[in-house]
């Protein structure tokens, strides 16, 4: 059996990547997932700027997870600068992060991964063949966006969440309306869980070690213990010891690995990681789903973002129901104190583990930056599982080997533009 496979561009995926595949007598002489985006050099803008600038610029590294990289930039900030946020102030962040986690979700899961299922190129097919789908779709991506908006004035590179709070205290009439936004959403939820539970993921099982935070009595996104399935819980701060990087020659990305292992991130690891502390309806999608922990599946990985969203909404309420009952301390920290420090700021992005690490010296002035994003982090996991995976598919026509890779590939919901902003610049005169 042989195949020379390169699928250039990978479809609906965020960014651009190839795959390059060479199998001569059923052995497989080549493989290469290729990220050939242009670096970013975001490591590079930060550095000579001041602190309170990282945020903003940060948050234009991704559009879909502007949230998750304000957050981890913020904490880290705060970690360098001793600051210590007030518990109105987390409650609220914690429900930003649970609104991108299901806005990013839903737009993976409906408009990149249902048209694969009803046989279709995109989801603009879909409009005319399940309006109801799409149509639901949007509301809950809408209502998402819409708890950012009022919380923090927009979703995409949100403007209202700042070091030590935030530059508006939400009113309780903004609360109410952000309660109101998710529980209107529910039932399109459950509709949700419904499509999925109809929809058979592919047969494909490798064991994989599962890196995500963790923290006890709370399914953990805004913080929490660095954890894998193999090895000690790890304090954010020593992140060096627990995580790897390397550079890779036919990658605009570098490979991540924990332990000597490439890892996996995102909704699987966490829902593999972190099943016991999931909502009650969360646990329930999971049962319905027949997502099972623990799951070895990266194809199931698209129906752990079902589970996560439906985890999102109800633990959103849950923390709106505990805010209600406090007087909201959460305005921005004014003359703040500057001192030299180094912070490690570590959230769960919707596609894994995403980690922002400054010093900053005695002016305020951020001399050095190291950004590890959740992309990166799963590229080498999945070169592997498509190295596993292919002797099972090898008699399969083609075209229907190149399909299977690219879901594949998409179950891993990469961005891959944000992955790429690695490299150091020199000059040499």
């Amino acid at each position: 059996m042989t195949h020379d496979i390169h699928l250039h561009h990978i479809t609906r995926v965020e960014g651009h990547g190839n795959i390059v595949l060479n199998v001569r007598k059923g052995r497989i002489e080549e493989l290469r997932l290729e990220i050939v985006e242009s670096p970013r050099f975001f490591e590079v803008m930060l550095k000579g700027r001041r602190f309170d600038e990282a945020p903003h610029i940060t948050s234009r590294i991704c559009g879909i997870c502007a949230i998750s990289h304000t957050t981890a930039s913020i904490k880290a900030c705060e970690m360098a600068l001793g600051i210590m946020p007030s518990t109105e102030t987390v409650l609220l962040r914690k429900i930003l992060v649970n609104a991108e986690i299901l806005q990013s979700h839903i737009l993976h899961i409906y408009l990149l991964v249902a048209p694969n299922f009803f046989g279709v190129g995109s989801i603009i097919p879909m409009a005319g063949s399940h309006p109801e789908v799409v149509k639901r779709a949007l509301r809950l991506k809408k209502a998402a966006n819409e708890v950012c908006r009022i919380l923090v004035g927009r979703h995409v590179h949100p403007v209202g969440i700042s070091i030590g709070g935030f530059t508006r205290v939400p009113s309780k009439n903004d609360l109410g309306e952000v309660m109101r936004t998710l529980e209107a959403v529910v039932p399109d939820m459950e509709e949700t869980v419904a499509l999925f539970k109809d929809l058979e993921m592919p047969k494909f099982d490798r064991p994989t070690r599962y890196v995500s935070l963790h923290e006890d009595g709370e399914y953990a996104l805004y913080g929490g213990m660095l954890y894998s399935t193999d090895g000690p819980p790890v304090y954010p701060i020593d992140y060096k010891e627990f995580i790897t990087e390397e550079v890779i020659e036919y990658s605009t990305a570098k490979h991540a690995r924990s332990g000597g292992e490439s890892i996996m991130v995102g909704a699987l690891a966490r829902v593999n990681n972190n099943y016991d502390v999931l909502r009650s309806e969360a646990k329930w999608a999971a049962k319905e789903l027949g997502l099972r922990v623990r799951c070895v599946n990266p194809f199931m990985n698209n129906l752990a973002q079902v589970v996560e969203s439906v985890h999102a909404i109800h633990d959103s309420l849950n923390l709106l129901d505990d805010i209600a009952g406090r007087d909201l301390r959460c305005g921005k920290e004014d003359g703040m104190k500057v001192s030299a420090g180094r912070g490690v700021g570590v959230v769960e992005a919707p596609r894994g583990t995403l980690y922002h690490d400054y010093e900053i010296d005695e002016n305020g002035t951020i001399t050095a930056v190291n950004c590890i994003i959740p992309t990166a982090q799963n590229l080498a996991n999945i070169e592997e599982d498509i190295r596993a995976l292919v002797p099972e598919i090898l008699d399969l026509p083609r075209k229907e080997i190149e399909q299977r890779l690219e879901v594949l590939v998409r179950a891993y919901d990469p961005c891959i533009s944000c992955s790429t902003h690695f490299l150091e610049v020199k000059f040499v005169g």
